[in-house]
């Protein structure tokens, strides 16, 4: 745990899973890309599914949810799911929390890795959501166009997923960026998904992000590199140059939820861009 102003923050780990590495980096040649992280046999990277917990000011916040286990095993194999050693409810009971004491799930977008962990099935089959006290927190926009999908979204907007929040009348829609809570804002980005939000905790004079998918792992911090995924890649890379301009001059953490290894970077000007340094884990922020 991690002493952040007002809060305690906790990185929570909900397992791993593989993605193409050529789709999660485009254009950049597996040549380059494959000395940072390799693949597997069927050129799948291994990623992370990492999850934020803020503590404090009578709340209990959850940032994303993961993956979740409604999978069946073709999805585990095709996706390289493993939760062996760890999944969403072991890494809140070693925080000291449970799904219930959950008071808001604040979902960057609506992917399967992303909100997957949000709802879950009973013995008999039947759709609910895993954190039955907990207001979730979604841009309206980013609803509006999960539920019309598209071609290239449409296999990572599942119904499973979405119907038992919207049907739970525990669901928050915002609308566009601002303050959630003393200390925690949203800000927007449309590279990736429509209206992806980006979670920012600050206290103490200091500030940490959790970047989503604008940034999914360490190796994604030059713009160019980006993931096939993003259904507008021009508008990913604008969006990064301008946030990563703005995070090191404000000395911003970043906090990544897909990188399998790292957890938490700061930035520096460099004479070929801004870079990350200081790979750490969250206590040590």
């Amino acid at each position: 745990m991690t002493p952040f102003g007002p809060y305690t923050l906790h990185a929570i780990e909900t397992g791993r899973f593989g993605l193409d590495g050529g789709a999660m980096f485009g254009i950049v040649p597996k040549a380059l890309w494959s000395r940072r992280i390799e693949p597997d046999a069927q050129n799948r990277i291994l990623m992370g599914m990492r999850c934020l917990l803020i503590e404090g000011e009578g709340r209990l916040i959850l940032v994303d949810a993961g993956l979740g286990d409604k999978y069946d095993a073709k999805f585990a194999s095709i996706y390289a799911v493993d939760q062996e050693e760890t999944n969403l409810h072991r890494s809140l009971a070693a925080a000291g929390f449970s799904a219930d004491d959950v008071t808001d799930l604040v979902l960057t977008h609506l992917h399967f890795d992303h909100c997957g962990g949000a709802t879950t099935r009973d013995a008999e089959g039947r759709l609910g959501l895993t954190f039955p006290e907990a207001t979730v927190h979604v841009q309206r926009a980013h609803w509006d166009w999960a539920q019309r999908s598209n071609p290239r979204e449409k296999a990572s907007f599942l119904a499973e997923n979405l119907e038992p929040i919207g049907a739970s009348g525990q669901l928050n829609l915002i609308d566009g960026a601002g303050e959630l809570f003393p200390g925690i804002s949203v800000t927007t980005v449309d590279g990736h998904t429509h209206a992806q939000q980006l979670v920012h905790v600050s206290g103490g004079g200091r500030t940490l992000v959790y970047v989503a998918d604008l940034i999914p792992t360490a190796v994604h911090i030059p713009p160019v590199w980006g993931m096939s995924y993003d259904i507008d890649p021009l508008r990913t890379i604008s969006e990064k140059e301008t946030f990563l301009s703005e995070a090191a001059q404000n000395d911003w953490q970043l906090f990544f939820e897909h990188d399998a290894s790292v957890e938490v970077v700061s930035l520096e000007q460099s004479d070929r861009g801004i870079r990350g340094i200081y790979p750490r884990p969250l206590h040590e922020v």
